[in-house]
């Protein structure tokens, strides 16, 4: 699937079939060739996390087979490191008033482009590039990896990237994400 706006990564074979059955009534749902890892396209980001969120409410034994659900905020296709990191900065500095004096940091989760971008490399440039804006506004963040006020999480598979900020808050109610 191209297009897709959620990654989902489950535990083994009882969890794709369960994910399966589960997810496709809030969208298109597909493996993908990585161990574990599904992509799925839904018409409403927003929605969906508040459908997911109350579906593990109501039944939160789903987590012992689904590891992750993570919708991205914005997506993007790339097809060098280069472009990677230049559409990512794109999509991170959009949000710097977000960030404005809060804590945060960024995690990267790639599959593919296996030693063509190396995650905390590619992480370390994200950060310095929003800690320069923040910086440049006279309004500076800093990075907190221990009790941040906002997460920047992006999810690779192949040459395109989904990424997504959450909130302490949301990080807290949204069992589903795992970001670490």
């Amino acid at each position: 699937m191209k297009d897709w706006n959620v990654v989902v990564t489950v535990f083994d074979e009882e969890g794709f079939r369960l994910a399966r059955r589960l997810l496709r009534q809030f969208g298109t749902i597909e493996r993908t060739e990585y161990f574990n890892v599904l992509v799925m396209e839904v018409p409403e980001i927003e929605a969906f996390t508040q459908a997911i969120a109350a579906l593990f409410e109501d039944t939160p034994g789903y987590l012992n087979a689904i590891s992750r659900i993570v919708p991205a905020h914005a997506v993007f296709d790339y097809h060098s490191p280069e472009e990677f990191l230049a559409k990512g900065e794109d999509v991170v500095l959009g949000w710097s008033d977000m960030l404005t004096d809060k804590s945060f940091y960024i995690r990267l989760h790639r599959r593919g482009f296996r030693g063509r971008i190396v995650s905390p490399e590619a992480e370390r440039s994200l950060d310095d590039a929003l800690l320069r804006r923040l910086e440049e506004r006279g309004r500076p963040g800093h990075i907190d990896f221990e009790d941040p006020d906002l997460v920047i999480d992006i999810e690779t598979v192949d040459d395109r990237a989904g990424v997504s900020i959450w909130t302490k808050e949301q990080l807290s109610r949204f069992s589903f994400l795992h970001i670490d």
